[in-house]
């Protein structure tokens, strides 16, 4: 049993001593800590993410929910420096067409550093799995849960390196078939996000868009209703 299960082992067989299932304060706290604190980072320092952290992150995001317990993320860890370099010209490509389309805001759009493939750590590709078509539990009706299920996989790894110090960036300007071609996925596979980790010098105070004045956060009062849609 690794350290990582025997680490997750543990909590579950403290929880269950526990008849209220509550957390402890301390832990409560830092649950909320790391999701307030949490930032889509493009700005990265030279550094390495130690094998057995990688992996206790990737187990983090292993543990997320799925509808049906279909499981259909796959992360794909770039070692190859020419590829995450073509990964990347594939970014730089989307970047310059999405500009293109911002009518008004694209120089302002062009100033906005939006990723950090070349300067990070590790660069992963997560990517939805083939053969989803048979996964009819929970899809039926909306097939896009299999999207949904991946990207709670996601948000767990990120939470959980922004609690271990690391930042962590998504990146979804990519055409995904051609990044699919590149990576020599099945027809029915799907990149959905190319995700860049590794140490940081500092975590944004807010989120960079918001930093930078290109959307504000909206109150969560506007965004919440109450037995239907709000007017």
């Amino acid at each position: 049993m690794t350290n990582t299960v025997k680490t997750f082992s543990k909590m579950s067989a403290d929880s269950m001593r526990d008849p209220t299932h509550r957390f402890s304060d301390a832990e409560i706290n830092a649950v909320y800590k790391a999701i307030a604190l949490r930032r889509d980072m493009r700005h990265f320092r030279p550094g390495q993410v130690p094998e057995e952290q990688l992996q206790r992150l990737l187990a983090a995001a292993h543990r997320a929910p799925s509808v049906g317990f279909m499981q259909p993320w796959r992360f794909i860890r770039i070692t190859d420096y020419a590829l995450r370099r073509a990964i990347h010209a594939l970014v730089e490509v989307e970047r310059i067409r999405t500009a293109q389309v911002m009518g008004e805001r694209e120089d302002e759009f062009m100033r906005l550093k939006v990723e950090g493939v070349l300067d990070c750590a590790e660069v992963l590709v997560a990517a939805l799995m083939d053969g989803r078509e048979r996964h009819i539990f929970g899809r039926r009706t909306l097939p896009e849960m299999d999207l949904a299920s991946a990207a709670c996989a996601i948000q767990n790894l990120w939470l959980a390196a922004r609690a271990e110090g690391l930042g962590m960036g998504w990146v979804s300007l990519f055409d995904p078939d051609a990044l699919a071609r590149l990576l020599g996925m099945p027809p029915s596979a799907r990149p959905v996000a190319v995700l860049c980790l590794g140490p940081v010098e500092q975590f944004y105070e807010k989120p960079m868009l918001e930093q930078e004045g290109w959307a504000q956060r909206q109150p969560l009062s506007e965004l919440v209703s109450e037995n239907g849609w709000p007017e």
